[in-house]
């Protein structure tokens, strides 16, 4: 299955969960298509230089509106993880769009070494700026349910302090 099969399923989902924090947001698959004009708006003055160097885009993009300011969405999908390349591709959009909410999402289970890994040397999914508010989550999503089946490392939705 292809990679871009699972961009629908995956939004579709994630807007559920998005919806049912209560506040307004807008998710757009930008894989191959870029940011939309209303996706590009959002982006704060200053980090839009980052089209003058970033080639690819995140799959999915959008925002949260929150009371005081707007947080960016990036999200990742690949079918596996094949190498820490994939994690920090993943890392590198939340980072550069400056995202408060980053998802890399696979088809297959986490591997296990990545997984240790992750909790060994925690600067791979944690960025400077994340504080408690902010996050890179692994998430395996089963296209078959239409759901997430497992997160890396705690399910983001779940845990209150990120939607303060």
């Amino acid at each position: 299955m292809a990679e871009a099969d699972f961009y629908q399923p995956v939004k579709q989902r994630l807007e559920e969960l998005f919806a049912l924090k209560g506040r307004p947001f807008c998710l757009e698959i930008t894989a191959g298509r870029g940011l939309s004009e209303k996706l590009k708006a959002k982006i704060p003055d200053g980090r839009e230089i980052v089209f003058t160097f970033l080639k690819k885009r995140p799959d999915l993009f959008g925002f949260v509106e929150g009371a005081y300011s707007c947080d960016l969405i990036t999200v990742e999908i690949k079918e596996r993880i094949e190498k820490l390349d994939d994690i920090y591709q993943a890392k590198l959009y939340k980072e550069v769009f400056g995202a408060r909410y980053g998802f890399f999402v696979t088809a297959e289970p986490v591997p296990e070494e990545v997984k240790r890994l992750c909790r060994m040397s925690v600067n791979i999914l944690w960025s400077a700026a994340d504080s408690i508010y902010g996050f890179l989550a692994l998430g395996q999503f089963d296209r078959g349910q239409g759901d997430f089946v497992d997160w890396f490392e705690k399910n983001p939705f779940e845990q209150e302090s990120y939607w303060k």
